[in-house]
């Protein structure tokens, strides 16, 4: 993995406690302005049918939103989510979810990230879910300078 979530702690620290830890999230790569997460699947991530249920995947997708905009802010701040829309795509039925996000454009405080969630199996991935999210950069807590 990349160092360059500012500072790179804060990789760590995201997805060490909380939500994030308790779904499995993994952070894959970080670069400037992009980010990288996978969650591998798990009988309670799933709905009735059997595929990642939906809330999972808009969790996953916002998880990356907001590493790729914090990846590019400058130290001691972070992105946190403002507005988040996801279009489903086809069902999520793969062995693990991968979400690449990409920040589309940093102005002020307010960034926007794109997202594509892929379903994954062991010798293909299918673009499940694709993302738009809206952070704003806002000081990071004094623990985490």
């Amino acid at each position: 993995m990349s160092t360059a979530l500012n500072p790179p702690s804060l990789a760590e620290a995201i997805t060490a406690t909380g939500f994030t830890a308790a779904a499995g999230f993994r952070i894959i790569a970080v670069e400037l302005g992009s980010a990288e997460v996978s969650l591998p699947r798990r009988p309670d991530l799933l709905q009735f049918f059997g595929h990642f249920h939906g809330g999972v995947i808009t969790a996953l997708a916002d998880q990356a939103a907001g590493i790729a905009v914090t990846s590019g802010l400058p130290k001691g701040r972070i992105g946190v989510t403002v507005e988040i829309k996801v279009n489903f795509l086809s069902p999520a039925d793969g062995s693990e979810l991968v979400a690449r996000a990409k920040t589309l454009q940093m102005s002020g405080s307010i960034g926007v990230a794109t997202v594509e969630v892929f379903s994954k199996n062991d010798s293909s991935e299918r673009l499940c879910a694709f993302c738009t999210a809206t952070m704003r950069a806002l000081d990071l807590p004094a623990e985490f300078r």
